[in-house]
Parts: structure tokens; sequence; C-alpha cells
């Protein structure tokens, strides 16, 4: 398998430094457009494919992202691993603004978005018992540590719709009750979606406030998140730059079986199966039909 990295862009990360025979691309998908262009070019002989999630200029909201569109457009352009770059809020002490978070947990509180690929017509049900690529994961972490970033290995991210900020009672309910680490509002469902893509995910959060629970920090503010984001988004670029000569160019099916997430998915009888669907996921089920 050849490695094909797609980077997804949050908050102030709307462009990609280092990039060699850089152009952006438009990639037609079933649904419409994708977030922007996808910037593509490599780094260390790694294929790279850059998103920006909220457009450049940041004209998405978290709720009207198209995620299903993002998605797919990288799965296109041949993505086998995603790093999302995202901001988040802490709802612990020792999670300050400045850190960064790898993900290991969701709980997806979103309520507006089209969540998957598979409806009627081709019914599938994947496993999300560990949502997150561990695999690369670390790779990033190591990249972190060497960088002398502040990197913290595991949490659980709450995703909520937005785009207002907590109340101060569902603040506490999430630290104190749900025992939820960042709170955020982009990573679901684009983690769902890119399980169902079949594609290793990883989820870099930056740390951009305290949520509003804190006695010392009782409301966000956009202009605070803003100057923390600065400093963070250089320190993403950094991680970004290096993680290509991490990986190898030719590397062996994930060990965490994200590539082969479909295998025992898909419960929709074949007879049952919609041509029209089936026409709409080919990329999404290229391994999986010609498997079958």
């Amino acid at each position: 398998m050849i490695t094909n990295l797609g980077i997804i862009g949050g908050s102030g990360l709307y462009h990609l430094q280092g990039l060699k025979y850089q152009k952006w691309i438009k990639v037609e998908t079933p649904w419409g457009n994708p977030s922007d262009e996808i910037l593509s070019g490599e780094i260390n002989g790694i294929k790279i494919n850059f998103l920006p999630r909220h457009g450049r200029g940041h004209y998405h909201s978290p709720s009207t992202v198209p995620y299903k569109q993002n998605i797919y457009a990288l799965k296109k352009l041949g993505v086998t691993e995603i790093l999302s770059v995202s901001a988040c809020g802490s709802l612990r002490e020792d999670l300050a603004p400045g850190d960064f978070v790898l993900v290991d947990q969701f709980i997806d509180k979103t309520y507006l978005r089209d969540k998957s690929f598979f409806g009627e017509g081709c019914v599938a049900h994947v496993s999300l018992a560990n949502p997150t690529c561990n695999r690369l994961s670390n790779v990033i972490l190591d990249i972190g540590k060497k960088l002398d970033i502040k990197i913290h290995l595991g949490g659980t991210y709450l995703t909520m719709e937005g785009p207002q900020f907590s109340t101060l009672a569902e603040s506490k309910l999430y630290k104190d009750n749900w025992k939820c680490d960042i709170i955020g509002m982009t990573n679901m469902p684009e983690a769902k979606l890119a399980r169902e893509a079949e594609i290793c995910y990883s989820s870099l959060s930056m740390v951009t406030d305290f949520d509003c629970w804190h006695p010392n920090h009782d409301f966000v503010e956009v202009t605070d998140i803003i100057k923390t984001l600065t400093n963070n988004s250089s320190k993403a670029q950094k991680i970004i730059e290096l993680l290509p000569s991490k990986l190898l160019k030719d590397r062996d099916p994930c060990e965490s079986g994200c590539n082969t997430a479909l295998d025992n998915a898909i419960i929709t009888s074949h007879e049952k199966r919609s041509s029209n669907i089936l026409k709409q996921l080919d990329i999404i089920l290229e391994r999986t039909i010609r498997k079958s």
C-alpha cells in the first residue's frame, strides 16, 4: 500500500508550508464540493493532500462543514491516513492553552450533520470502539517530543454542535459528570466517516482555552483563542513537516484494522443493495467489492 497522507487543517491552519510541487486541485463528489480545493504536493517523497476544513478565509461553520464530501474527496485522491488538526477547549486543569492532545475517544453530541456514507439501499455498521489510529498517533507523539512540544497521548473529545460556546452548566456536566478531557465542534462526524472510508485517522487537538468551567476563565473570547491559535498553528506546521519522514512510502496494512473496517460491516443483502448507492460509493467500496 502506497502511503498518501491527508491533512485536515482546522481553525488557524488554512495553508501548508514546505510542500514541493504544490497545486490546488478541485475535487468533485456525488454530494457536491468539499470545503475547498485540496492542496496537493509532496514532502520527503510522501504524497500530501491538505484540505482546510473551514475553507480558506474560514467561511464554513462547524455545522456547515461538508464532512462527507471532505472525506470522500481525500479518499478519491488516494489518501491512506488522515491527520486532523483542530482547536479545542480544555476540561482539565492540567491541559492548558498551548498544549496538544492526541485524542483516542469521542462523545458525539452533534445533531445537524450527515454522519454516514451508508443508509437506505446499503446499510453498514462499522466499529468505532477505538475511533483513532494508534499507530499514526504514536508517530506524531514521538515527533512532538523531539520538537519539545507538550502533547498528551489520549483523551476524550466531546463534540458539540456549536457554533455557540458552552453554557456553564454544560461545561460542568461534560467535565465533572462525563469526565471528558477536551471539547470541540469538528471531529465528529469526521472520524466516523474516515472509518467508513477505511482511512486511518488521528486527531491532534490544539488547546486554546479552558472553556467556561474554570473560575479564572469564566467565558471564552474569540480574540484570546486567535492569539493561542497563531502560536499553536506554527507548532502544528512543524509536526506536519516532519511527519512524512517518519512514514514508510510502502506500508503494511494497519495493525488497528482501520483499512479493513468494511470487511464485515455491510449488512444489506446483495440483491437488495441499491445500484445508485453503490455507484455513489464506488470509491469507498472499491476494495470491499473487489474482495467479494
